[in-house]
C-alpha cells in the first residue's frame, strides 16, 4: 500500500527513511499496536475492530515503557481512518502504528523525548494453514521484572522469534513458551486456551502473558454466546496434551486450532466442535454482521 502515517503527516512510504544509528533500531526501543479491519462487501464497508482497545494499549505499553506517544487515542484512530482511506482500502487488512526511540545516539536509555510514531497497513496472511501442529519451547517467556510481556514491545519479540525459528526448525509450525515457574504462558504472538469437560481454559496475565484483545473477545462471546464457563488459571505442559481441544487467539491469527502438540495429538486430531463454533462467531463478528458487538467498529467509509 502506497501511503503510511509518520510524524504528523500520510506520506508516500518511499519517502520516509531511519538512519541506522538510530536508537530505536540499535536497542528494540519501542512498541507497537496490531490492528485488523474487515471488508464487508454486502455492506460496502471497511470495519476496524477493537480500535479504541488497540490504541488504549498502545499508550498503555508506552507508559510502561517510558515511551510517551504524542498523539492521543482519538488522533491516532482518526489517521488510521485517514490513512486507509487514503489508501483506498477495500480488503481486510492489518494495521501497524508503531513509537520508537527516534534519536540518533549511542546510549540505550528511555529517558530522551524523542519519541517517532509511524502507521501502516498491509494485506495479512498469517498461517493459513486450517489446524497446527506445535512444539512447547526450550525458551522461557521473558518475565515481569525482564521485559514486561504486558506491553508490546519491539525488543521482547526477539524472545519470540527465537521460539518460532526453533519450533519451524523442529518440524513445527509454531511455538508454546512456558514461564520461569513452568506453567504455560503464550505463543510467540499468540494467547491460548484449551478446553477441558466443556470448560475454556486460559493462563492468567500473571503468568507472564499480554493481555491479548482477540483472547478478551473470546472471553466474552464465550460468555455471551455460548454460557461456557471460562477460567483463568494457570496450566502446566502436561494438561496441554490432555486437553480436548486447543487453540490460539491473536489479532493477526484469529482463532486457529491446534491439533498436535510436541507430537502428541489433541483430542480427536482434528478442529474440536467448541473451537470451530468459537472461529465462526468470531470471523462472523469481526465483518461487523452481529448487531450485538456493532460497539467493537469503527466504519472507515
Amino acid at each position: 500500500m502506497r501511503y503510511v502515517f509518520d510524524q504528523g503527516e500520510i506520506i508516500e512510504e518511499s519517502k520516509v527513511s531511519v538512519s541506522i544509528r538510530n536508537k530505536g533500531l540499535n536497542y528494540g526501543l519501542g512498541c507497537f499496536e496490531g490492528i485488523r479491519a474487515f471488508w464487508n462487501e454486502s455492506l460496502n464497508q471497511l470495519f476496524i475492530f477493537r480500535i479504541y482497545d488497540h490504541y488504549r494499549r498502545f499508550h498503555a505499553s508506552g507508559n510502561s515503557l517510558h515511551i510517551h506517544i504524542p498523539y492521543s487515542t482519538i488522533e491516532l484512530i482518526h489517521w488510521t481512518i485517514q490513512l486507509l482511506r487514503k489508501n483506498n482500502v477495500r480488503e481486510d487488512v492489518y494495521i501497524r502504528p508503531i513509537c520508537f526511540k527516534g534519536a540518533n545516539m549511542l546510549r540505550p536509555d528511555l529517558l530522551d523525548p524523542y519519541n517517532r510514531v509511524s502507521i501502516y497497513s498491509t494485506e495479512l496472511e498469517y498461517m493459513p494453514k486450517p489446524a497446527l501442529k506445535v512444539g512447547v519451547s526450550s525458551w522461557n517467556r521473558t518475565g515481569n521484572n525482564m521485559i514486561p510481556p504486558q506491553a508490546k514491545s519491539t525488543g521482547n519479540y526477539l524472545n519470540s522469534g527465537l521460539a518460532t525459528s526453533e519450533a519451524n526448525l523442529n518440524g513445527f509450525d509454531e511455538a508454546i513458551f512456558l514461564n520461569d515457574k513452568g506453567n504455560v504462558s503464550e505463543g510467540p504472538g499468540e494467547n491460548i486456551f484449551i478446553v477441558k469437560n466443556n470448560k475454556l481454559i486460559t493462563p492468567p496475565i500473571s503468568d507472564n502473558i499480554l493481555a491479548g484483545i482477540t483472547r478478551d473477545t473470546v472471553i466474552q462471546m464465550a460468555k455471551n454466546e455460548f454460557q461456557l464457563p471460562v477460567l483463568e488459571q494457570s496450566l502446566s505442559r502436561t494438561e496441554l496434551y490432555s486437553a480436548d481441544e486447543v487453540f490460539f487467539t491473536g489479532t493477526a491469527i484469529g482463532i486457529k486450532p491446534i491439533i498436535n502438540i510436541d507430537n502428541r495429538i489433541i483430542g480427536k486430531g482434528s478442529e474440536g466442535t467448541i473451537t470451530k463454533n468459537i472461529r465462526f462467531h468470531y470471523e462472523n463478528i469481526v465483518k461487523g454482521n452481529n448487531p450485538n458487538y456493532l460497539g467493537y467498529f469503527t466504519p472507515v467509509y
